[in-house]
């Protein structure tokens, strides 16, 4: 649980970082590019994963670009306050749902209680300040596709990672996700992108280590426990993210915040109680 939380607090950081970068196309290719590189390095000692893993690392490398792209849309039409806890508050209640119906993963009641606790108190985010207006709904239709792409890449990585070593799965995983995105950002930026990288060069390649490191993370305590509740545990980095947009990008925190916050802890002692 506390190894859970520290990844959520990194992931929480790094997408503050991205929410805070001018050029994120950029800051993204620099990012998938630090993925590439130490995922690169790491498959040299690894070795190659299983053939029953191939399957699964291929389709969650997929998924994860989708949730890059979901990302930056969804950072370009919204609030990092109210896109954030949308889109990481959709996952784990589809996480549950799907592990539950697919791979038949039993969850004890306080553990079904403590995942729709949490999703409860991250989704509330969406409507404090008000009620969507319907000028918002691009952005929180963005952000609900990438919680979905959030929710895809979970469920197949939670399978993947007994496959094979969690160390091999989690090389190839980066690497494969770090090489897709930067021929992308190369057509549509062209002869331009380089001098692009390198102005974004201090953010997104600390953005990209924390990104790992916080992924990683989740990928082995993967190993050790049911996906709903570790989706559920993992997506406290809101809570995180609200503080952090409360304290760097000066949005509202207020009253509804820390409520749903305090829903978001109440449903991380209903985890602890299974």
């Amino acid at each position: 649980m506390l190894a859970v939380l520290g990844a959520a607090l990194l992931h929480a950081t790094w997408n503050a970082l991205a929410h805070g970068m001018d050029d994120r196309l950029a800051g993204f290719t620099l990012m998938s590019l630090v993925y590439a590189a130490i995922g690169g390095a790491a498959a040299l000692v690894t070795g190659f994963p299983t053939a029953a893993a191939w399957p699964y690392v291929l389709a969650s490398a997929a998924a994860h670009v989708l949730y890059q792209v979901g990302l930056m849309l969804s950072y370009r039409l919204g609030q990092f306050g109210q896109v954030y806890p949308l889109a990481r508050g959709t996952a784990p209640w589809v996480v549950a749902l799907t592990s539950a119906a697919l791979l038949e993963q039993r969850i004890s009641v306080p553990e079904l209680a403590g995942v729709l606790v949490i999703s409860a108190g991250l989704t509330s985010l969406v409507l404090v300040g008000g009620r969507p207006t319907a000028a918002r709904f691009p952005a929180l239709a963005a952000a609900f596709g990438t919680g979905l792409a959030i929710a895809l890449y979970t469920v197949l990585d939670g399978v993947g990672v007994h496959r094979t070593d969690v160390l091999t799965y989690a090389a190839w995983l980066f690497l494969l996700q770090g090489l897709a995105l930067p021929p992308l950002a190369l057509a549509v930026r062209g002869r331009a992108l380089p001098a692009q990288l390198r102005s974004a060069s201090g953010g997104a390649l600390l953005g990209g280590v924390l990104s790992l490191a916080a992924y990683g993370i989740v990928l082995w305590a993967q190993t050790r426990g049911a996906l709903a509740p570790i989706a559920a545990l993992r997506e406290t980095s809101i809570v995180f993210g609200a503080l952090i947009g409360a304290v760097l990008f000066r949005e509202r925190l207020g009253r509804g915040r820390v409520l749903a916050s305090a829903v978001v802890l109440a449903g991380i002692v209903l985890l602890n109680l299974s």
